[in-house]
């Protein structure tokens, strides 16, 4: 997932509010956005995860009707 870039001009927006808080706050910042960079890195995921060919054990046929008994007809039913 990437992540929110910022310009350098909106970093120093930002950093010109955050200069006003005190060090406890900035301590906190700084260890909740260092904790969020751990995190973030470690939630990577290989590609390959994502592709593959379907494992099921019902037949193409029983798939297929499946998805056709499962089907509304848009014509029944909804009446206001």
């Amino acid at each position: 997932m990437g992540g929110l870039a910022l310009s350098n001009k909106l970093i120093e927006k930002y950093f010109s509010y955050l200069r006003l808080l005190d060090d406890q706050s900035k301590k906190k910042l700084i260890k909740k956005l260092t904790g969020s960079m751990k995190s973030s890195a470690s939630s990577k995921k290989d590609i390959s995860e994502f592709f593959g060919a379907w494992i099921d054990d019902r037949t193409s046929q029983q798939i297929n009707e499946e998805i056709r008994v499962s089907r509304v007809d848009k014509q029944d039913g909804i009446t206001f």
